[in-house]
């Protein structure tokens, strides 16, 4: 082959071929894998959906340098939890960081996240998301042409609002309260006497300001990136449900990656969870400090169980929709 080449090439021609065929590696003769990566909440140091988006790309180009151009679409660009959803699924869309409340629509066996005051910790929704139950709801995905990577945090989700205090489930009773638009998080919030009222995520700013809601319940990183301290009073410490945040990738972008880069991609996703999650952990402390010096009045409930109490109604109403065995197992794992 090289006599063959060497005979139809000057040979000043020849040595320039000959060093770019032996210089240049496979993954660096091809062009990079674009990776469309999209989430709903703003691009901020503080945010966990930016955390993990920012946390997933690093660690994908560590482990294949120049193999992966993750390009970023934050703060609803493209549209809002469904309907990045949808473009996942269509393929016009490679990745995502989905909250699982919105998974929970389409694939209703998420909502056991979503089902109030069942994780006592963040270290036990960390146990059942990465065990037999986390996979269980991944392997859910692969029908509607989407692949789980892996669970991220929000953390849990607490009540902010402009009315008063939540300290027991009949401070709720009158507020008007923005919810995820889930039917879910709806019967929950109804059960505990609250006026609950679904709005998407890009609408809910507004609500609040303009006084349409009189609050809404979502995670403290949250509610500092998106600067909620500067339309509310209130913020109560319910920790009234876990928010997993889905990090997903299109089964078309995905099937079209080697086996190798799978792998990595799988790899990278494993890292960089475990790294979000130890970040957003180390974040809350300190945003609940900020969120006091910007002029929200912080309590904490003293008594969960009156509030466990009231929604146990919840639990029997979701019990076969989520599936009963999925539902019975993690409750197994959470009193254990």
């Amino acid at each position: 082959m090289n006599h063959k080449i060497k005979k139809w090439l000057p040979a000043s021609m020849f040595c320039v071929v000959m060093t770019l065929i032996f210089t240049f590696t496979p993954t660096e003769a091809f062009a990079a894998h674009t990776v469309r990566l999209g989430w709903t909440t703003a691009d901020s140091k503080v945010d966990p959906y930016a955390i993990t988006a920012h946390l997933f790309a690093k660690e994908l180009n560590t482990l294949a340098p120049g193999q992966f151009d993750v390009k970023f679409y934050p703060n609803h660009e493209l549209g809002n939890d469904t309907d990045m959803f949808q473009a996942l699924q269509l393929g016009t869309l490679d990745a995502g960081v989905i909250t699982g409340a919105l998974i929970g629509n389409f694939v209703p066996a998420f909502q056991l996240n979503d089902l109030p005051f069942l994780y006592a910790s963040t270290a036990q929704a960390h146990k059942v998301l990465d065990g037999p139950v986390g996979q269980a709801l991944m392997a859910k995905l692969k029908s509607k042409g989407i692949v789980g990577v892996g669970f991220a945090e929000a953390g849990f989700r607490n009540v902010i609002n402009n009315v008063r205090p939540i300290r027991t489930p009949s401070d709720l009773h009158g507020i008007k309260l923005r919810v995820q638009p889930t039917d879910l998080f709806i019967a929950s919030f109804r059960a505990l006497g609250a006026n609950a009222v679904p709005i998407a995520w890009s609408d809910a700013y507004t609500a609040v300001q303009q006084g349409t809601v009189d609050g809404l319940e979502i995670p403290l990183p949250v509610i500092y990136a998106n600067k909620y301290a500067e339309v509310t009073k209130y913020l109560s410490l319910t920790r009234h449900a876990y928010n997993a945040l889905g990090l997903l990738m299109s089964a078309q972008t995905f099937n079209g990656l080697s086996a190798k880069q799978q792998a990595i991609v799988q790899k990278a996703a494993h890292i960089a969870i475990r790294k979000q999650r130890a970040e957003v952990e180390k974040n809350n402390a300190e945003i609940l400090t900020k969120l006091e010096q910007a002029g929200m009045k912080v309590n904490k409930v003293k008594d969960i169980k009156v509030f466990r109490a009231k929604v146990n109604p919840v639990y029997k109403q979701y019990r076969t929709k989520i599936g009963p065995k999925l539902v019975d197992l993690t409750l197994k794992e959470v009193s254990q």
